[in-house]
């Protein structure tokens, strides 16, 4: 590896598992010094010590939380370069079927969970005059979501409060992208098929590179975010769908 992220301290959400746990071990091998965060402890420490990192547990939709890990991993390392917003839920369900508690339960995770996230770490960004926060939104985020009703709206949540923060912190160094991926290899999918191999077909044939993303595809377009090669995007989406989104 080349070191693109040495001497970097990064935290990544939701990094028991999947795609998470992709980009920690990833980052690390780039020189990061990474912190999983995640409600699910066994497997975030499981994953952490296979990759020798920190693990920290956290419920994402808890400010009390948030707090904790940032003033943590700013009192250990003296600074926090990188966030990834990576922990989300989905839900298979319709508008007409879609539940006030529903509703309330995805966006407490996948919109609560990111603004906090923001919120806690702006400052200790705006401190050092630099830093990346990197939201994993959606192809749900750019389009519509038939079917996915509060998982979609969720995600265009994630787009929206991207843009506006990028604004707004773009004038202490800090920037703030997000990620929209398509299909990908993971237990998430498994939950938009619904385990359905035909349905999974049907959803490839409409992307023209003709497969599902491996975790790391989309690892290795946060790695670009985080490090200094995209030292000049800020408030922009960067999908990853194997073209999807172009048809």
């Amino acid at each position: 590896m080349t070191g693109r992220l040495a001497g970097k301290v990064v935290i990544i959400t939701g990094g028991a598992r999947g795609q998470g746990a992709v980009e920690g071990e990833l980052f690390a091998s780039e020189g990061a010094e990474v912190v999983l965060t995640d409600v699910l402890e066994d497997e975030g420490r499981a994953a952490a010590a296979a990759i020798g990192c920190g693990f920290m547990a956290q419920d994402v939709s808890l400010a009390e939380d948030w707090q904790r890990v940032v003033d943590d991993v700013d009192a250990r390392f003296g600074r926090i370069d990188v966030l990834v917003n990576n922990a989300a839920i989905f839900q298979r369900r319709k508008l007409a079927d879609t539940t006030p508690e529903d509703f309330e339960r995805l966006f407490a995770i996948n919109v609560r969970g990111v603004f906090l996230g923001m919120k806690t770490v702006a400052p200790v960004m705006q401190r050092a005059g630099s830093g990346s926060i990197i939201n994993i939104s959606s192809l749900a985020g750019l389009v519509a979501a038939p079917g996915a009703f509060a998982y979609g709206a969720s995600k265009w949540a994630v787009r929206g409060m991207t843009k506006t923060a990028a604004v707004e912190l773009a004038k202490y160094g800090v920037r703030c992208n997000s990620i929209h991926p398509g299909m990908i290899e993971t237990d998430m999918l498994d939950q938009v098929t619904l385990g359905d191999d035909g349905r999974r077909q049907r959803m490839l044939a409409s992307v023209p590179l003709g497969r599902v993303a491996e975790p790391l595809d989309i690892a290795r377009m946060a790695l670009f975010l985080a490090s200094d090669d995209s030292r000049y995007a800020t408030g922009a989406e960067f999908v990853v769908d194997g073209g999807s989104h172009a048809l």
